[in-house]
């Protein structure tokens, strides 16, 4: 129901129309951009399954060399290996955009890029089981920083897509129609004092239509007198 403060007048009209306009082709923009995030999370979603399936598999098998090399070594022997680390590691960000969404990237940086600079320990007290674990290890790192990357840019889009889905909506169900009712009830007003307008007008013609032939009918009929006076005194 349109708002009692609406003026119906043909510039609130135009004003209207114009919002109008500018509403619909808001909603076509925020539909499409909420149809390709969809599709763009969908695809996200199903990688980041796959992922995660890789980074669980690969962590189980890096847990279980470890155990036997803990189980072969001795869990004091283990530690004392592992208690200085040879290889660093430095991560940075930055980001990409995917419909308006800023999404992070993480980059993996070692110390050296040589896979094989990675055993902070020697080889003749140690096991294969633990270079194993080791090395595994190291690899199941970087899908590591790629699920989290995965899993953030999921979240950033959900959230996104949320934020859409309310916006479409309330276009869709609130501004749209309630602007569509507003012009439906400004144009009958406008429609209705113009018939008002057009009956008062013709209101107007009868009556001096009227007050013209009477006026016609009064001097006519004086003409008719004054032309029989003058017969009668000639």
């Amino acid at each position: 129901m349109p708002s009692n403060t609406i003026i119906p007048t043909r510039m609130e009209l135009t004003r209207l129309k114009g919002k109008l306009r500018t509403a619909q082709r808001g909603y076509k923009l925020l539909k499409d951009k909420r149809d390709e995030l969809m599709k763009q999370f969908l695809d996200t979603v199903r990688e980041m399954r796959r992922l995660r399936e890789e980074v669980e598999t690969e962590l189980m098998r890096v847990h279980n060399s470890f155990t036997v090399a803990a189980a072969r070594m001795g869990a004091k022997e283990l530690e004392q290996a592992l208690l200085f680390p040879k290889q660093t590691v430095q991560l940075t960000q930055s980001s990409k955009n995917i419909m308006s969404v800023n999404v992070p990237i993480y980059h993996f940086h070692a110390k050296t890029e040589n896979d094989t600079d990675i055993f902070p320990y020697g080889f003749a007290e140690t096991t294969g089981e633990l270079d194993t674990a080791v090395t595994a290890l190291n690899q199941v790192f970087r899908k590591m920083l790629k699920l989290a990357e995965i899993e953030k840019a999921a979240q950033l889009m959900a959230e996104e897509i949320e934020k859409t889905r309310r916006r479409v909506n309330a276009l869709e169900y609130v501004v749209i129609p309630d602007t569509q009712e507003t012009i439906r009830y400004i144009t009958m007003k406008l429609d209705e004092n113009d018939r008002s307008t057009t009956t008062r007008l013709m209101k107007v013609k009868d009556m001096l239509i009227k007050q013209v032939l009477e006026e016609k009918k009064s001097t006519t009929k004086e003409v008719i007198e004054a032309f029989a006076t003058g017969e009668r005194q000639v």
